[in-house]
């Protein structure tokens, strides 16, 4: 039985297809698929996706085929392409200002065959843009879409380097976005100031959600923030741990500060665990 093959389309969605010719592929060629309303170009993700890994069928209980490796034609007319989506970009701007609503367009994909013409942009709120979706189509006498995106799809778009030093994972390696909690920062030591967490749009840093299974892993052997321990001849209490430097925080009722080693608080004697918010 065959497996699917992976591929992200211009418009950054991912989408399944067969490879009922066998064609010589690799990850990161470029492909022209079948799509429900004509051909669109795709890029290789994964080679082999088991049929029963997830839900391949489209709504209409289809699956779509790929249809050929890029030639050098199909290559040219992507370059022409683009041409003609900054038209497209400036008649949407342009247009734009004769409507009492704002939005800011992200960016705009005609699909590979020009029977859909996709924009993405950002809006305060819910927008009523159904007038302006038909002067769209009577304007470009094809298929209008409009998404509006969130923050984090806007970063991906317009790509950018984040305080690594790095492309923004999201744009460069990133193909699906997976959920940072702020326990994930605490987890890591690193909640105290949520700017320095916080990408450009404006959500938890994604790379937040690479080492968490490191973390977690490694903080089993360690007591939860908040125990309550005797150390010497005063009460202390567990403020913070750091798994990377094998260290334990404590702090006593008059502020002083302590950090032990795994092994010399295991020598302490429990006086109480969370829970309890204060230590008496």
């Amino acid at each position: 039985m065959q497996d699917y093959i992976e591929v992200e389309f211009r418009t950054g969605r991912m989408g399944y297809f067969l490879n009922p010719n066998n064609l010589p592929i690799e990850p990161e060629d470029l492909i022209v698929v079948e799509v429900e309303r004509g051909e669109d170009i795709a890029q290789i993700v994964h080679m082999a996706i088991p049929r029963d890994e997830k839900d391949i069928l489209d709504s209409n209980g289809r699956t779509y085929r790929i249809l050929r490796c890029a030639t050098e034609d199909d290559l040219e007319k992507l370059r022409n392409i683009s041409k003609e989506e900054d038209k497209a970009t400036f008649t949407f701007n342009d247009l734009l200002l004769h409507y009492p609503f704002e939005m800011k367009l992200i960016e705009t994909v005609y699909q590979f065959d020009g029977n859909k013409l996709t924009f993405f942009f950002t809006a305060d709120g819910r927008i009523d843009f159904r007038t302006f979706v038909r002067e769209l189509a009577t304007i470009f006498k094809t298929r209008i879409e409009l998404h509006q995106t969130t923050g984090r799809d806007e970063a991906k778009r317009l790509g950018g380097f984040g305080m690594c030093g790095n492309q923004y994972c999201c744009s460069s390696f990133l193909k699906r976005f997976n959920q940072v909690t702020i326990k994930m920062a605490k987890d890591q030591n690193m909640a105290g100031n949520l700017s320095k967490i916080s990408g450009p749009c404006g959500r938890l840093l994604c790379c937040l959600n690479f080492e968490e299974d490191f973390y977690v892993e490694e903080g089993k052997d360690y007591p939860i923030v908040g125990t309550c321990v005797q150390y010497k001849d005063a009460r202390a209490m567990v403020f913070r741990i750091d798994v990377l430097a094998k260290k334990i925080f404590l702090t006593t009722n008059d502020q002083n500060m302590i950090d032990l080693s795994p092994d010399e608080f295991s020598q302490l004697k429990i006086i109480s665990i969370p829970d309890i918010e204060t230590c008496p």
